[in-house]
């Protein structure tokens, strides 16, 4: 008889850390590829972005049994989906606030999983590295939820988005906090609320300390008792 559990308990002892590069390649694919395509009108790729945040909830589920981070991700999907036909059918104003809820749930839930299976116990590889390189996008996309919120909340909050164009949108807010995170900042977009250039304030600073935070942290790992 197939039992299930045992099955999922073998694939997240053998093959969690294996999906850590799994998961980023799809996040990359997201942010990087899909939204893009979504900013120049072709509607297929929002719901191919929700096929592949079922698949992130998967791989999610066997690198964590966490249940209340798969309520949580279940929700994300549910509000991208209703975010999907509220654009076709019924186009209220706030479904921008529905969506930038979504991927704030989205980064949030997926980053703490993240985090507990790239620092947990065990050996450094490569795939917890990569892990990692997950986790910093993951706070690109939470902090472009973070400026969403920010620039439908309040007119001409981030000038040089049309936030009222939600084809665009997802791709110049990610624009935005990318830009940000990385203290790129070519000026074509700008904070103009407190609220937004807080935002891009703490965005700038983690940007410029998580990689020395993360350097400092792998190379300590074999001195606290832990496997090399």
């Amino acid at each position: 008889m197939i039992d299930p559990i045992g099955i999922l308990r073998d694939l997240r002892n053998e093959r969690s850390d294996w999906l850590l590069t799994v998961l980023t390649g799809v996040v990359t694919l997201l942010i990087f590829v899909f939204a893009p395509l979504r900013a120049v009108g072709i509607d297929v790729f929002h719901l191919l972005a929700i096929g592949l945040l079922i698949a992130i909830m998967s791989g999610m589920v066997i690198i964590s049994n966490n249940r209340t981070a798969l309520v949580l991700m279940s929700i994300a999907i549910i509000a991208n989906v209703a975010v999907f036909f509220l654009r076709l059918y019924y186009p209220i104003p706030f479904h921008l606030h529905i969506l930038a809820g979504a991927w704030l749930i989205f980064a949030g839930t997926l980053g703490i999983v993240v985090i507990q299976a790239v620092f947990g116990p065990g050996r450094i590889t490569y795939d917890r590295i990569i892990g990692a390189i997950l986790l910093y996008l993951l706070i690109g996309v939470a902090f472009a939820s973070l400026y969403l919120f920010v620039g439908v909340s309040y007119h001409n909050a981030i000038k040089g988005i049309a936030f009222g164009n939600d084809h665009a949108v997802a791709s110049e807010i990610l624009y935005l906090s990318f830009i940000t995170l990385t203290s790129t900042g070519y000026g074509d977009i700008v904070p103009v609320h407190p609220l937004a250039r807080s935002l891009s304030n703490i965005e700038s600073v983690i940007g410029a300390v998580y990689p020395a935070l993360l350097l400092a942290r792998f190379a300590t790992l074999p001195l606290t008792g832990r496997s090399p």
